[in-house]
Formats: C-alpha cells, structure tokens, sequence
C-alpha cells in the first residue's frame, strides 16, 4: 500500500516515516510533500496514494485548503496538536487523526482501522461538514501579550515577551520575570496554557511553563525524565515529566 505523508518539518517527516514502516513494514512511503501547493501537484500528477497522513498545519497555510483546490480520492489521517475541542469535529466525522506528539500505539491503531475499512470496502468519508467546522474553529488564535498583575499597592502592566516562566508553588500561581521579579497571577494553570502561546511556552509538568529563552542547560533524570537549569534560578527542580518528554524535544527542536 503507497502512503502520501504532508507534513513541513522534516524531523516530523522522518518520525513519522519510521513509526509508520516500524508498525507495517509492508507500507510503502510513495511521496513527502511540505505544502499545499506541493501535495495538489503530487496528487495530480501521481496515481491517488492508498493512505494519506496529513499536518493540520503548514508552512503556507492550513492543508484543508487542499481540498478546495482538487478532489482527493484517498483516506486521510490527519496529524494534529489541536486540542480535543477542536478534534471532536473529527470524531463527529468519523474521520481519523492522530495527536502531536505521535505516539506508536495510537499509529498503529489508526493504521489498523484504515485496513478494516478498506476490506469493509467502506466509502470515504466526507469531508465537506468536517472542513467548514474545522476552518471556522482552527482560525489563528490570539494569545496573551501581557499580564496585568498587583506590585504592593498598585497594578503594573507585564510584557509576555519578558517572561521566564509559570509555575505553581503552595496552590497559588505566579511567573518569574528575566530580570527575577516574582508576581503572583490569579489564573489556573490550565487557563494559562489556553492564554500562552505554545511557540514561546512549554508545560514541562503540572505546575510549570518555561520559555525557551529561560532554559540554560538540560540533563537526563531518572525516571525517564529531564531537568532543566532555568535563568533566574527556581527554588525547586524544573523535571519535565516522562510523558513530556517527546513534545518537549520536538518543541525545543523548533
């Protein structure tokens, strides 16, 4: 079975490529492409690929807009790091995807039900509804620029640019500004890891984000773990958690 991947970063790329002849050696990777440009001129000029694995997210825009442009004949798999919010269109749908960072038994999964449905003969499903909901909530979202938060008697105003990091301490909240100034924020973690940009912050563990910028030196830890040595230093160890370990990695990478 040939297998189209559209994907534009190409440590994704080889990832993918190995978990998918690790699970079915038998599969054949028929075509890379980066772009939506580049997957409408493979599509036409190549026989329709038995199985598509498709990034939500490409370089020149969301790869949905291949469908406006040519007819795909083909099952897709869409790769995504949305949240479930957003997946439920998908699910709805009965359209498959697989969840940044992927993970091999999740791909092994979604490659069995693929066979399934094709010895099952089972018609394509269709996209149109999947595409309108999907365009309508996966528009580019907005994210915090600025904090404003109490310094004794008064409020002070906190570019997000000159944040270090997040972190919970005591059930209360606070960030580290790069100059080491500590605020407290009234917001939840999990509210905070809607308001920051994931290109800037990275939840390492429950009760911290780090930026980039703050990350001085990484080390293996046991337990599958790493720990970081952050600038300004924290009072506690900064360990990313084993099951972050792959996106934390991929993120750094970018």
């Amino acid at each position: 079975m040939r297998v189209l991947i559209v994907e534009d970063e190409a440590l994704a790329v080889r990832k993918l490529r190995k978990a998918i002849l690790a699970v079915d050696p038998g599969l054949e990777i028929a075509g890379v492409t980066d772009s939506i440009q580049g997957t409408v001129d493979w599509l036409r000029a190549n026989p329709a690929p038995d199985l598509i694995f498709m990034d939500v997210e490409l370089a020149d825009g969301q790869s949905f807009e291949v469908f406006n442009r040519i007819e795909v004949n083909s099952p897709v798999i869409f790769v995504t790091s949305y949240d479930e919010f957003a997946l439920k269109a998908f699910k709805v749908n009965s359209v498959d995807y697989l969840l940044k960072p992927i993970q091999k038994d999740e791909l092994e999964a979604a490659i069995q039900k693929f066979k399934k449905s094709r010895v099952a003969n089972a018609p394509l499903p269709d996209l149109e509804n999947l595409l309108l909901e999907l365009q309508a909530k996966l528009q580019p979202r907005e994210y915090r620029t600025r904090f404003l938060v109490k310094q004794a008697q008064r409020l002070v105003s906190v570019e997000v640019k000159d944040i270090a990091y997040f972190y919970s301490d005591d059930k209360m909240n606070f960030f580290k500004t790069f100059d080491n100034r500590r605020f407290l924020v009234d917001y939840l973690m999990d509210e905070l890891e809607a308001m920051l940009d994931p290109r800037r912050f990275f939840r390492i563990n429950r009760s911290l984000f780090v930026s980039a910028e703050s990350i001085v030196k990484i080390d293996d830890y046991f337990g599958a773990r790493l720990i970081l040595q952050l600038k300004p230093p924290m009072e506690k160890e900064a360990l990313v958690s084993r099951e972050k370990v792959s996106g934390f990695k991929v993120w750094m990478g970018k």
